[in-house]
């Protein structure tokens, strides 16, 4: 099944998000959050009890070439292991350059 992905433009949009997805029965396994820059992906992801695109979604390989790769070269490479296209990766990896945070529910 194809992700669906949410722009939302807070921190708290992006936990209201999650509640609301919670609340419709979606697992936590099944929700990600995404910001531009590691760290606050990585905030996101604690405060709402989400996960971020990991090496389970992208691959040992991936996840391991994605060190040496920019950020914006990495975060297209991580929407895309979880299913989306390249073209929507890049529509979705310019949202994060402009500040916004993804929302991703990715049932599988």
């Amino acid at each position: 099944m194809k992700p669906t992905v949410q722009i939302v433009t807070t921190a708290m949009d992006a936990l209201h998000a999650v509640r609301e997805l919670n609340q419709r029965g979606y697992r936590q396994d099944d929700i990600y959050v995404m910001a531009h820059d590691s760290d606050q992906t990585k905030s996101l992801a604690d405060a709402t009890d989400a996960n971020r695109i990991g090496m389970s979604e992208e691959g040992m390989f991936t996840s391991m070439a994605n060190v040496f790769r920019s950020r914006g070269d990495e975060i297209r490479s991580k929407l895309q292991s979880i299913g989306l296209s390249e073209t929507e990766a890049e529509r979705y990896e310019e949202e994060l350059d402009q500040g916004r945070v993804l929302v991703i529910t990715n049932v599988h």
